[in-house]
């Protein structure tokens, strides 16, 4: 089983990548592969509602969303991770992950989670939108001890923050023990429900 974590911020190793380390080291000891993908240093441009991913799957943009969908597709849980600007994600996070998401229906099922690191505040709020496109997509999200943030204006400092470390091994914990959870039903003929087509309904007529 593999786990892919994307890291949003523009620092491979800052903040946000010190948080995200202890995940991953929680899920490699209980035997989960992990992946960390950084994506704040790269240049991606948002969506443009075109379309034209709902005939091919593919976004129509080239730069590196579609290998960062092939790379979802073909893992078993996701971890997103996001420095606070402003009292969200960074940009190119989001930018990134409206277009992963757009018209998506192939990440169902597959658990998620959303960790935010700051100096001081804007955490909620940022774990609360990167959740947004789990439960559109039926994605269970992955919960622990406490919401899933850590504080610090550098790495060395994220360490310091001793909850918040505990807070990602817990987190890690608990996704591996989904993943294997789902698996075991999938050996033992539990499946996830079969999909409804979806109804959308209109407030103005």
């Amino acid at each position: 089983m593999k786990v892919l974590i994307i890291n949003g911020s523009p620092h491979e190793y800052g903040t946000t990548r010190r948080a995200l380390d202890e995940v991953a080291k929680e899920l490699n000891e209980s035997g989960i592969e992990t992946e960390i993908v950084t994506v704040g240093n790269k240049s991606i441009v948002g969506c443009r509602a075109c379309g034209g991913c709902s005939k091919t799957g593919k976004c129509v943009t080239n730069d590196c969303v579609n290998e960062i969908i092939e790379k979802l597709i073909n893992a078993d849980g996701l971890i997103v991770g996001s420095p606070v600007y402003y009292s969200s994600m960074n940009g190119t996070l989001k930018s990134l992950l409206d277009r992963v998401f757009f018209g998506k229906s192939c990440f169902a099922n597959k658990p998620a989670a959303a960790i935010a690191v700051a100096r001081r505040a804007g955490t909620t709020s940022t774990v609360d939108a990167i959740n947004k496109y789990f439960t559109i997509n039926c994605m269970p999200v992955v919960s622990t001890q406490y919401w899933n943030m850590a504080f610090g204006s550098n790495a060395e400092q994220v360490e310091q923050d001793e909850e918040g470390m505990q807070t990602m091994r817990i987190l890690g914990k608990n996704m591996a023990w989904l993943l294997k959870c789902i698996e075991c039903g999938k050996n033992n003929g539990i499946n996830p429900p079969d999909p409804e087509n979806h109804v959308k309904t209109n407030f103005v007529r």
